[in-house]
This record gives C-alpha cells, sequence and structure tokens, in this order.
C-alpha cells in the first residue's frame, strides 16, 4: 500500500472491500440479519485488533473468509448450547412446578409427564417428529436439520414451533389435573 496511507484508511479500504460480503456469507448460513449483523461485526472487531494480518496483505480474503467460517462456527455452537442449557432448565422448572408439596408422588408426577409427551411425540406427523427430535433430543441447529432433510430452515422453525405448542398444551392438562 501507499506509505501515506494511515493504518484507520487501510482499514477502512478493507472494510468496504469485504464487510457485505462477510455479511452476506453470515446471512446466507444463519437466516438471520441481526445474527449476519453481529458476525460480521466480531469479525472486523477482532481484525482490527491485528493490523500485521490484514495491513499490506494481497490475500486478506482467505483469511477474512476463515475468520467468518469460524465466527459462524462459534456461534451455531453457543446457540446449541444455549438451546440446551434452557431445555435442562425447563425441565427441571417444570418438575419443581409440578411437585410443590415434595411427597413421594412428585416422581411418579413427573414420570407420567415425560411418559405423556413421548406419546404425543410418538403421535406427531412424521416429519415433525423427525424434526423435533432432530433438535431437542439430538441437539441440532436449525440450519443443520435443514441441510440434512433438504429442506428450509423456516421449515424447521415452523415445525418446531407447531411441536412445542401440541406440547405445551398437554403440560398445562396435566399441570391442570395434578391439582384438581
Amino acid at each position: 500500500m501507499d506509505k501515506d496511507i494511515t493504518l484507520e484508511q487501510e482499514f477502512d479500504l478493507v472494510f468496504k472491500a469485504h464487510y457485505s460480503l462477510v455479511k452476506n456469507f453470515a446471512l446466507m448460513l444463519l437466516k438471520s440479519g441481526q445474527d449476519a449483523d453481529d458476525i460480521a461485526q466480531d469479525v472486523f472487531t477482532r481484525l482490527w485488533a491485528k493490523p500485521q494480518i490484514w495491513q499490506d496483505n494481497p490475500g486478506i480474503d482467505k483469511y477474512i473468509y476463515a475468520m467468518t467460517k469460524h465466527a459462524i462456527f462459534d456461534f451455531l455452537k453457543h446457540k446449541r448450547i444455549e438451546r440446551s442449557y434452557q431445555q435442562a432448565q425447563m425441565e427441571e422448572s417444570l418438575f419443581k412446578d409440578l411437585s410443590p408439596s415434595g411427597d413421594t408422588l412428585d416422581a411418579i408426577y413427573y414420570k407420567e409427564i415425560q411418559l405423556a409427551l413421548q406419546m404425543a411425540v410418538e403421535q406427531f406427523p412424521e416429519r415433525r417428529r423427525l424434526i423435533f427430535e432432530m433438535s431437542r433430543i439430538q441437539g441440532m441447529s436449525h440450519l443443520e436439520i435443514a441441510e440434512k432433510l433438504d429442506i428450509s430452515v423456516r421449515t424447521v422453525e415452523r415445525q418446531i414451533y407447531l411441536s412445542l405448542v401440541e406440547l405445551k398444551k398437554i403440560v398445562f392438562i396435566l399441570f391442570f389435573l395434578h391439582f384438581i
């Protein structure tokens, strides 16, 4: 690069040349504009901190692509861990809510709910059941499920939503029956 150009100006050139590509790549994989923005900002924030990597580097394209890919993988991994934690918290909370008395019937009530939910999942249409199990039991992301089943991420989200609506109805009924 030209010796008269400042560090900020050189970074600005790299940013302008690659930001939209990074964001569009992330958007293509994550299907969320907000998440894609976050990934792109994260990539360029980390890149700014390491001028030795991008300064006067004609092969920066490949490096930025690799950074973006790793940032997306980390993001998806974090989301999976977060979902797993939320699921565990929900199950623990459900058990506590259904067992306020602390008596020995609590374990029976909990197993009864688990059985009812399992039976409900088995009654789902085949594709919905498969999607739900891949998400909630196998811990796969919506993107992974969509790619494996060759369907859109929106279809995966919709099927999981419909599954959860159905299961919430069952939990509500069992919760109500427990206290009458």
